[in-house]
């Protein structure tokens, strides 16, 4: 496994108001090497991305990098190799090295190609919450940050008391409730798995009282997910190749969804051959929403409208926006890279 390292370049006469976390954050001049190309479509791009913003890879050698998650106190991004079974944390001068495993299987043994941890987020308290494949539930990792262990309280494992297939991804409304995917990719045969007790591919949320509502069951493959910064829409992938889209649902003041639409479709892109589906999403605070999918990540307005895609010329999975949204992390395939954003 090969990583390369980024060696931060300081000036003294110019970060004395700066804090550490500060400095760790600020891409520097480098000599890392670089991937892909940045395709603008529309002029609004311009704003977002600066013309001669390069995609840096920070560390390469992964079987299937996921999850990203930037943890601003720390300082530091964890990701996820979901058939290692492993996190992996990378931080500015350190580079990557392995978090914590298991991540998303405990058990003795598993016949799933991808029993690891997928998504992770974090809870208002700053505890870890990992999407686990291998177990099918969402966790929370019963140990602080900075002393990870494999030791994990259920959050959700079952709807209607059958199991789910294996939770993909996450993300938390500011009352606590989580809004999860579930499709079959962690079941060996996934649809035709002997194992798979409910019958659909499903969008749920999880309530501050504990209690697992369905949200959407006609998703062919629901996959990343995420809430605009008003929470009154949750935009959701379908990785699916024959329907290769992001679905947008208004959210209810109860917290269920409706008006379920399109809100950008990649089917064509797909099917020219370009690498990839819609798989993870995040949204600034701006409603930018970058999206992995064909080609790399599509930057999105908050209409859906294609503005440009950062071409990464591998599948790509997921993505996580830096401090202050200055940078974008970018897991694609056996690559976690970064490109800065404006």
């Amino acid at each position: 496994m090969k990583f390369y390292l980024l060696i931060p370049i300081l000036f003294c006469f110019s970060c004395g108001s700066e804090t550490p976390e500060q400095q760790q954050e600020q891409p520097v001049a480098s000599n890392l090497k670089t991937i892909g190309s940045v395709e603008r479509i529309m002029p609004e791009l311009d704003a977002i991305l600066d013309v001669n913003a390069k995609i840096e890879v920070l560390a390469e050698g992964y079987n299937w990098s996921e999850g990203p998650l930037w943890l601003k106190k720390e300082g530091f991004l964890l990701f996820t190799d979901v058939p290692e079974n492993k996190i992996i944390k990378w931080k500015e001068g350190e580079g990557a090295s392995l978090y914590l495993t298991p991540s998303g299987f405990t058990g003795d043994k598993t016949n799933s190609t991808e029993p690891g941890g997928n998504g992770l987020t974090l809870d208002s308290q700053g505890n870890l919450i990992v999407c686990q494949h291998g177990d099918r539930r969402v966790a929370r990792m019963a140990a602080p940050i900075a002393q990870p262990s494999p030791k994990f309280e259920t959050l959700a494992d079952k709807w209607k008391g059958k199991r789910f297939n294996s939770p993909n991804d996450l993300v938390f409304d500011k009352a606590g409730n989580l809004y999860f995917t579930d499709p079959p990719y962690g079941l060996k045969d996934h649809d035709k798995s002997k194992d798979k007790e409910i019958p659909f591919q499903g969008v749920y949320r999880r309530k501050v009282d504990g209690t697992v509502e369905l949200l959407d069951s006609l998703m062919t493959r629901p996959n990343g997910i995420a809430l605009t910064p008003d929470e009154k829409r949750l935009i959701v992938a379908n990785s699916d190749p024959d329907y290769c889209y992001w679905k947008v649902f208004d959210v209810l003041p109860d917290g269920k969804v409706t008006n379920g639409l399109v809100f950008h479709d990649a089917t064509t892109e797909a099917k020219q051959g370009m690498k990839g589906l819609p798989d993870g999403l995040k949204i600034n605070k701006q409603g930018i929403v970058f999206a992995t999918g064909p080609g790399g990540v599509m930057v999105l307005n908050k209409d859906g409208v294609l503005l440009g895609r950062i071409n990464t010329g591998e599948a790509t999975a997921n993505c996580a926006l830096g401090k202050d949204e200055k940078v974008l992390y970018i897991t694609a395939d056996s690559y976690l890279c970064r490109i800065p954003l404006k």
